[in-house]
């Protein structure tokens, strides 16, 4: 590496001095300087981590640093440790007491699954995209063992951050021998409630956008209607689920594509559904493939063409809100290719639920 290449990459490990103040106030709600970040979304910019007062249950206010790497935590880092917490307090709920693996990047999922053991799960959720999964953000809902830490380390893997439940004496002696790795522990237990203010802030120059967090309540079977002629297996209603709960977690346009126990392809922010849809197929290619899958739309369909595609790959059902003027053409359409089409909202009710995400 010449000189240009080390000047080029030092960016990217110096940390930039922040003199933001020690406490902030919003609203009613008062936030206290908790980290100071290497640098924001970008090199050169501050940053910092603020925990809101008065929190409880698990949050990002709760965690412990056990090793914060050569680097420190990144702004990033906390951006996506905070969803894949939400992801997997979400999914808990829809799959029961089941080890769950949440990998994330750049603030979107790219490898999630269930599994009854620490590595089978952890690897379940890596084979979804391998290659998105690189330098990943790594969350789980149970305590690491060695055998998964040895998996964690792996060079090629790159991982940035472990975010678990707990870690074992012998997980965390493996995990430390990778000087860049961050380890951070939950200290509140998944299942207590989050008690904060409940408000979702983003930032626009001269001024400030504030709504109450989305909570989607599609979180098993009785929640879902179906409108096709052929009905959904069992396994395609838990599929549907599992996707679903993903997609509420993922930018929009979101087409998610899975199964009950794993995502098989994530399509995301794309601004025409069919690309998004293009992408999760395309995507899934790296791991499971698309065949046998249930695919989750965060909104409703406007043309036929998401449904053509959904059948031409193998996919057997789609769960999405109703909400389009062509309504009754795509289901018509889904019932000639023997798609079961699930729509989200009880049996009996009118208005469905979409999950719109933008951060």
């Amino acid at each position: 590496m010449d000189k240009t290449d080390k000047t080029a990459r030092q960016q990217y490990s110096t940390k930039v001095k922040e003199e933001f103040p020690d406490s902030l106030t919003v609203g009613e709600g008062r936030f206290v300087k908790k980290i100071s970040m290497r640098y924001g979304e970008n090199p050169g910019y501050p940053a910092a981590f603020y925990a809101e007062e008065g929190v409880s249950g698990p949050t990002m206010a709760a965690i412990e640093i056990l090793q914060e790497g050569t680097k420190g935590l990144s702004y990033i880092n906390v951006g996506d440790m905070d969803l894949g917490q939400r992801i997997i307090r979400k999914l808990g709920i829809v799959v029961g007491n089941r080890k769950l693996c949440v990998i994330v990047k750049h603030e979107m999922p790219s490898g999630v699954a269930a599994g009854d053991g620490p590595e089978e799960t952890f690897e379940r959720a890596w084979k979804c995209d391998p290659l998105s999964n690189f330098g990943s953000v790594d969350v789980f809902n149970f305590t690491v063992n060695a055998g998964l830490a040895r998996l964690l380390v792996e060079s090629v893997r790159n991982v940035e951050v472990v975010y678990a439940l707990g870690f074992d004496h012998d997980a965390l002696e493996i995990l430390a021998t990778r000087k860049v790795l961050r380890i951070v522990r939950m200290k509140a237990p998944l299942t207590e409630p989050v008690v904060d203010s409940g408000l979702e802030l983003k930032r626009v120059v001269g001024g400030l956008l504030v709504q109450k967090r989305f909570d989607s309540r599609i979180v098993s079977p009785e929640f879902v209607d179906v409108v096709s002629k052929r009905k959904p297996s069992p396994e395609e209603v838990r599929a549907a689920l599992f996707a679903w709960t993903v997609a509420c977690f993922t930018r929009s346009n979101a087409i998610v594509i899975g199964t009950a126990d794993k995502i098989h392809g994530i399509g995301s922010g794309q601004r025409s559904r069919i690309d998004s849809a293009e992408d999760a197929i395309r995507l899934s290619r790296r791991g499971y493939g698309p065949e046998g899958t249930v695919m989750a739309s965060d909104a409703f369909m406007p043309f036929l063409d998401v449904v053509e595609l959904a059948a031409k790959h193998g996919i057997t059902g789609i769960i999405y809100p109703l909400g389009s003027v062509k309504d009754q053409e795509v289901i018509d359409r889904a019932d000639q290719l023997g798609l079961a089409m699930m729509v989200t909202r009880k049996p009996g009710e009118v208005d469905c639920e979409r999950c719109f995400l933008h951060r």
